[in-house]
């Protein structure tokens, strides 16, 4: 009997892009450049401008030139899910799991619908209340 492998892949690409948006959600509308996002985040600059180039290219995020340039969220950070960040950076999540169905279906199903749900706004709401109780989210 031949087993099909399941690999459902979330690479670091899409939590340290996830992270940097929720800090562009709490920069409000002005431009943010790049140096200072991956200065507060702790990033390197060059891994996030592939980043961001990916993400500028999917529509969700704009860029700004000029002595107040930097990136803007395309859309309200209410109206971008974790889920288009992390397809965008890592492709469709876990498309074997669907092949496979069952339980590894149902695995992939829930994490989807986890990250459909969850957007930019709400990672930066609890990232501002864990880190006011001490705690860190990633």
């Amino acid at each position: 009997m031949r087993y099909k492998v399941i690999v459902i892949s979330i690479t670091s690409k899409s939590r340290y892009a996830v992270v940097a948006l929720a800090e562009l959600a709490r920069s409000g509308e002005r431009p943010v450049p790049i140096k200072e996002l991956a200065e507060r985040r702790d990033i390197p600059e060059q891994f996030l401008e592939q980043l961001f180039s990916t993400l500028r290219r999917a529509g969700l995020l704009t860029s700004h030139r000029g002595m107040r340039g930097g990136y803007t969220l395309s859309r309200p950070p209410e109206e971008i899910t974790v889920l288009e960040v992390v397809q965008a950076l890592d492709g469709k999540i876990g498309s074997e799991a669907d092949e496979a169905g069952g339980i590894w279906a149902e695995g992939v199903g829930a994490l989807r619908k986890v990250f459909g749900q969850t957007t930019i706004a709400e990672v930066a709401r609890r990232e501002a209340e864990e880190a006011g109780s001490g705690m860190y989210f990633i």
